[in-house]
């Protein structure tokens, strides 16, 4: 079988779209619709999705620039407490990188996704100083401080 140049352009612009839409596909597959539901998903996510050292690593390089929505001097990857809006993060974040081979960039895009969804308003990056802890996500709060008590309302 023999290809002619036209073959081999089409075949690579083929390969190069593939690489281009795998690439692209963590952010068709987790569309946020339910905060409750999609929170305790994440939270199960972080429990359960153990990375290696080196996708540890990626989800570093991914949260150390975001800062914590309830506590804006601590990165999103450190937080200052193991606060339910900060399990969602990390959670959503192992899912990513293990499952989906996330890049830093992919896994930022859609955590700060995530943030705005829960809270449209945004947060004031104090909560956490300001009574804000069993608050939940809408009210600028960290959606409480257990796993198995999560503050909605």
């Amino acid at each position: 079988m023999s290809f002619s140049r036209r073959s081999f352009f089409v075949l690579g612009v083929a390969g190069s779209l593939a690489c281009v839409l795998r690439n692209q596909s963590y952010a068709a597959e987790i569309q946020f619709q339910d905060v409750e539901k999609q929170s305790r998903e994440f939270m199960g996510w972080e429990k359960s999705i153990s990375l290696t050292s080196a996708q540890e690593r990626v989800k570093k390089q991914a949260l150390e620039s975001i800062p914590a929505p309830c506590c804006s001097d601590n990165s999103a990857y450190t937080c200052c407490c193991t606060c339910n809006i900060s399990r969602t993060i990390w959670g959503l974040s192992n899912y990513m990188i293990a499952k989906q081979n996330a890049t830093p960039v992919q896994v930022q895009t859609k955590v700060k996704e995530w943030v705005g969804f829960i809270n449209p308003e945004g947060f004031s990056g104090m909560s956490c100083y300001q009574g804000g802890c069993n608050r939940p996500f809408h009210k600028d709060g960290c959606g409480g401080m257990n796993a198995t008590n999560l503050v909605l309302n």
